[in-house]
């Protein structure tokens, strides 16, 4: 998409705090990455290739990538993967998948596959150790997929333990707020695309609107036909969050939609880590903990599925 309906790339950076952050991890730095939508209309090259050099001149630890790879058709992820070796990290890429990634039956393995051939890690519902034992990677199945069931993976890491959550979805932070999450991170809104300044995106204020509005007449109006049906937190539609005791990050993507954005422009995020103190109730630091040592796999950068 031009230049025009999608405005400049932004690069925004943030530091996020971690309960017991191991001190060899202060100051890394993480680049997320979403909602690329290559298609050949929604993602112009110049804007895939301004990203990919900005991500670089962060010279990240890792990159995390949060879904809608494609739009539909999964074959331009071939094409894609070709651009996306250019990244480069110290500790890898890791990646999980999008509602827009599951449109057909053979389109979560094709994606996969060609992310995978690429050197980059698919999380479906596995936790990794890209940047050592003593913090955890949780990759979940899209929310909206038959598979997605964070139980079953963050029941099992122990309550000491750092962990960083990829979820396509923000919404899914509802449900995560059942267990430990330091640093959630999602795309999937677009941040709103159409955000109007001071009061927020346009879909936040047009969902009470539509309730009141004849459903025979919602059919004529695209954006109060659709916009419900993405998300029901709009509020959360772009940024840094506090939910509860979780930190949530939405990235507005790279991808565009039709008719384009306003005061919403493409992102890359640049997240620093650093630490604070661990809560009292969380017991013994993790090295006295015998749970911690059972449940991490303490080679760097293995993946374990739930």
């Amino acid at each position: 998409m031009h230049r025009i309906l999608t405005g400049p790339l932004t690069i925004e950076s943030v530091t996020v705090a971690i309960a017991g952050l191991p001190d060899r991890l202060q100051g890394t730095t993480l680049v997320h990455l979403s909602d690329l939508h290559y298609d050949g209309f929604r993602l112009s090259e110049t804007l895939l290739q301004q990203a990919i050099a900005a991500t670089n001149r962060a010279n990240p630890d890792l990159i995390l990538l949060t879904g809608d790879y494609v739009t539909d058709d999964p074959e331009p992820i071939h094409d894609l993967a070709q651009r996306l070796q250019s990244l480069s990290s110290r500790a890898g890429i890791y990646a999980v998948l999008g509602n827009h990634d599951l449109c057909y039956r053979h389109s979560q393995t094709q994606i996969t596959q060609a992310l995978t051939a690429i050197g980059i890690q698919v999380l479906w519902n596995q936790i990794a150790y890209p940047l050592g034992a003593d913090i955890a990677l949780v990759g979940l199945a899209d929310m909206w997929s038959r598979e997605f069931n964070p139980q079953s993976l963050l029941s099992q890491l122990p309550l000491q333990l750092p962990r960083i959550v990829l979820s396509h979805n923000p919404d899914s932070a509802v449900p995560l707020q059942a267990w430990r999450v330091d640093l959630q991170l999602s795309g999937h809104t677009h941040g709103g695309q159409v955000v109007i300044p001071g009061l927020g995106t346009i879909s936040q204020w047009l969902d009470p609107v539509r309730r009141k509005v004849p459903k025979s007449l919602r059919r004529g109006l695209p954006l109060m036909r659709k916009c419900h049906k993405v998300v029901q937190h709009w509020e959360w539609a772009q940024g840094l969050h506090r939910i509860g005791d979780h930190t949530l990050y939405v990235n507005r993507g790279l991808g565009t939609y039709f008719p384009g954005r306003l005061f919403c422009p493409p992102e890359v995020t640049v997240i620093t880590l650093t630490g604070k103190p661990t809560p009292d109730a969380w017991g013994a630091p993790m090295a006295n903990n015998r749970d911690v040592a059972l449940a991490v796999n303490p080679s760097c950068g293995a993946i374990k599925s739930m």
